[in-house]
């Protein structure tokens, strides 16, 4: 990895890396910079550390090696994305009886969860959501009982369009860094998959609907054991004050509510647009289909 050109080693360095950040996976560049004395690795060389350990690469092996990687497990231990340079002494730092010393520049990433958002239902305004949001920087999980509607998502890498199971099934595997996002036939399909959602703390939980089904699926939540805090901690009817009652700018103004509650806390969030009146209230997703 140390020798100049895109080589194979290079190349191996680089998609481990690659997969490393899909998998949202912390971990740290230790790049050989200098040395002095005998000292084993080249300058330039290179190793990707995880918090497990070593991942891929050596810049020399021995006790220099152990200790880059310990120095780089550190780092990824408090999450911070700083930049660090280390230079050690062979004899003093290390005890080892051979001279000289070592220069290491270490890079950690932390990363953070790709925005995910999972979305039940694939009916007309889950059709118009899924577009919208693919031509962010999304990941889309789009779950139905339904083939038909399935069928009508656009193929893309970025979503995932499944029938499998049962939306409680598939809600109860997802990561909780998802925005989670109901619009199933209506209130009885609703239910279960939002009862589940918050039982799971998910950043965002909404469900189409107008301020009377909110007011029914708070109900319901608590005749099932939920507390009134919880029954509450959710957005119905979904998005932000602006657009039309049709599928399309209903769409959009979800979608500007899911960038918004990715980028600030709900606490932040005005509290005219938490629970904001639009000038027609939503529709059911099993109103729209009509």
């Amino acid at each position: 990895l140390a020798s100049h050109g895109w080589g194979p080693a290079v190349r191996d360095f680089l998609t481990k890396a690659a997969q490393l950040v899909q998998y949202s996976e912390p971990f740290c560049t230790v790049t050989l910079v200098a040395k002095r004395g005998s000292v084993p690795g080249q300058v330039g060389a290179k190793i990707l550390v995880t918090k497990a350990g070593l991942a891929f690469g050596t810049v020399g092996g021995g006790k220099v090696e152990a200790r880059a990687i310990s120095e780089a497990q550190g780092l990824l231990q408090k999450g911070e994305p700083h930049v660090v340079y280390h230079r050690w002494n062979l004899r003093q730092d290390l005890g080892m009886t051979c001279g000289g010393a070592v220069e290491f520049f270490l890079e950690p990433w932390v990363g953070r969860p790709p925005w995910s958002v999972a979305i039940f239902g694939a009916g007309h305004v889950s059709q118009e959501l899924s577009r919208v949001l693919l031509r962010l920087d999304c990941q889309i999980t789009v779950w139905d009982s339904r083939p038909e509607w399935l069928e009508q998502l656009p193929e893309h890498s970025k979503l995932n369009a499944t029938g499998e199971g049962s939306g409680t099934e598939v809600i109860a595997k997802l990561p909780t860094h998802h925005q989670v996002v109901i619009m199933t036939q209506g209130h009885k399909t609703d239910l279960p998959i939002l009862q589940q959602a918050l039982a799971q703390r998910f950043p965002y939980v909404g469900v189409i609907g107008s301020p009377s089904k909110r007011q029914r699926l708070v109900k319901d939540l608590i005749a099932a054991g939920c507390n009134k805090d919880e029954a509450e901690n959710f957005h119905c009817p979904m998005g932000l004050p602006l657009g039309q009652n049709n599928p399309p700018e209903i769409a959009l103004s979800i979608a500007s509510q899911l960038v918004w509650c990715r980028d600030a806390s709900r606490d932040q969030m005005p509290a005219k647009w938490r629970r904001a009146k639009r000038p027609h209230p939503f529709p059911t997703e099993g109103e729209v289909h009509g």
